[in-house]
């Protein structure tokens, strides 16, 4: 009898164990931007929470997110720039899922306020060296920006007309290592996604428009950029993760899309 009993029992574990890695398989997998992290984190997190379905990131930035969904490694591609015309050829879809703005940081020890379009490229192209030379202190300006495959970089490049031509210190491979780097250092400027800005940096006026949700919506804020899921054509998502890419870009997901500091298109 203990013996039968014994058997029953692990038989039920079995089943139980069983069940729960069928549950575990339902999965939708996400790779690509840095900047999406928050707005992918808000929006993975309601999902699970509505579904049971998880929601996985991977923060490897915009060109490796592009190239992940395009040989098939995730299910949904995240791209802080719009898709190349030769992405586009390789059979790549791009649907814009917010936009974001691109804010220009400084050190919080830092005593300038606001900086026009015009200035801020001729800083990043170092035709100006010198914070004394915008109304700041005698100190050297230290650029720092993102890595070439960044799409953060693209657009901020892209939106300065400053394309090949900045000249940075350091070239870091995430939002937060550039906040983190302009945090660390007085003389430091960089850009990062509005939405991931703390307060361990100060973000400046453009043109004397502050960068915030309600700029980027009026369009009053140049320097932003959209937020993009990248799929392919023609290729089927799974059941999970079509459930995902409808509910997100539809407006039932623009609440929690705002929670997150950006501004949803629908």
């Amino acid at each position: 009898m203990k013996k039968i009993l014994s058997l029953l029992i692990a038989a039920l574990l079995a089943c139980t164990a069983l069940a729960g890695c069928s549950s575990s398989e339902k999965a939708v997998s996400t790779d690509g931007s840095t900047s999406m992290e928050k707005v992918i984190g808000a929006l993975g997190e309601a999902f699970e929470e509505d579904t049971g379905i998880t929601v996985t990131y991977n923060p490897t930035g915009s060109g490796s997110g592009i190239e992940a969904v395009g040989q098939g490694r995730c299910d949904i591609g995240l791209s802080s720039r719009e898709l190349k015309d030769e992405e586009k050829a390789e059979g790549l879809v791009g649907t814009t899922l917010a936009l974001d703005g691109i804010a220009v940081i400084v050190n919080t020890e830092n005593t300038v306020d606001d900086l026009s379009l015009e200035t801020i490229a001729k800083i990043y192209k170092g035709e100006i060296t010198n914070w004394k030379e915008v109304g700041g202190s005698d100190a050297e300006i230290v650029l720092i920006g993102r890595e070439a495959n960044s799409g953060t970089r693209d657009g901020f490049e892209s939106i300065t007309d400053t394309e090949d031509a900045c000249q940075y210190r350091q070239e870091l491979t995430s939002t937060g290592d550039v906040i983190t780097a302009v945090s660390q250092n007085p003389a430091a400027i960089g850009y990062a996604s509005l939405a991931s800005v703390k307060d361990s940096v100060k973000a400046l006026k453009v043109g004397g428009v502050e960068a915030s949700e309600e700029t980027v919506k009026d369009g009053s804020y140049v320097i932003q950029r959209p937020f993009v899921l990248v799929t392919k054509k023609d290729t089927k998502l799974s059941d999970e993760a079509q459930e995902f890419f409808d509910w997100v870009t539809s407006s039932d997901a623009a609440e929690t899309i705002a929670s997150a500091g950006v501004v949803a298109v629908n």
